[in-house]
């Protein structure tokens, strides 16, 4: 694939540039120092991947990310930077995939291949979906292993608070995240209930209530092992909703 580096520090633009050429496969066919010119060497070369720093002077890499979008056919952009608090930004720009520097051989291989999956045609269809879907996001990020990566918000059973952290159970396993329950709660509403002031749950996910001995009630989660405990405030409300979900069950029959 043809490439375009684009970061305001030359050394970083090297060392990128060396990475690639380790990789093989791929070329790289300029770099730019800033967002305006990497549009303008984008039209002049019309690389398959951008590898955009977040932070520069003049046109930030989010803002060239948009303008590359609107092209007929966007290449894919992988954002590579220093920042990590960029990175939901960088997602709602469309990018592909978004490195941390500095970035390793490995993970850079990963990017490119996730890329390679996306023909121009289909980056192009990626655009105009996202350009008329709901705006909120439909992910939330993780650090998994030192990488970031997303979850899909459709791919959630529950969501844990202990200590700092929020643990996520999905499809694909478990994960920590930073984000908060009320966060997540106040921008999601229509997806997640909450059961308790610790606990989370998807919406689509009740499977039903059962009872300990000593009273407490407790949520069977659909697709998952975990067992929330459902606070006496809260229950009420997630029997509402276990009985339309089993009228509309039997409706269905």
């Amino acid at each position: 694939m043809d490439i375009l580096i684009v970061d305001d520090e030359a050394p970083a633009r090297e060392r990128l540039a060396q990475l690639v050429e380790d990789l093989g496969g791929h070329q790289v066919v300029a770099g730019a120092r800033n967002g305006e010119e990497a549009l303008r060497l984008a039209d002049r070369h019309r690389p398959d991947v951008v590898l955009m720093d977040v932070r520069m002077p003049g046109m930030d890499g989010l803002a060239a990310a948009a303008r590359l979008a609107e092209a007929g056919e966007p290449p894919a952009v992988i954002f590579v930077t220093a920042y990590g608090e960029h990175a939901l930004e960088a997602f709602h720009a469309r990018g592909v995939d978004y490195l941390v520097k500095p970035v390793r051989r490995e993970r850079l291989r990963q990017a490119l291949d996730k890329a390679c999956r996306l023909n121009r045609a289909q980056l192009g269809a990626l655009g105009e979906r996202q350009a008329t879907a709901d705006d909120r996001r439909q992910h939330i990020l993780c650090r998994r292993r030192g990488a970031l990566e997303l979850i899909a918000l459709e791919d959630i059973h529950c969501l844990q608070a202990e200590h700092k952290y929020v643990t996520v159970y999905h499809a694909g396993g478990e994960d920590l995240i930073e984000e908060s329950l009320r966060q997540l709660e106040d921008e999601f509403p229509d997806r997640f209930l909450r059961v308790h002031r610790n606990a989370l749950v998807a919406r689509d996910r009740l499977a039903g209530l059962e009872r300990d001995l000593d009273g407490r009630r407790f949520l069977r989660v659909r697709g998952s092992d975990c067992r929330l405990e459902v606070s006496r405030r809260h229950v009420a409300e997630v029997r509402r909703l276990l009985r339309l979900q089993g009228e509309r069950d039997g409706a269905g029959m």
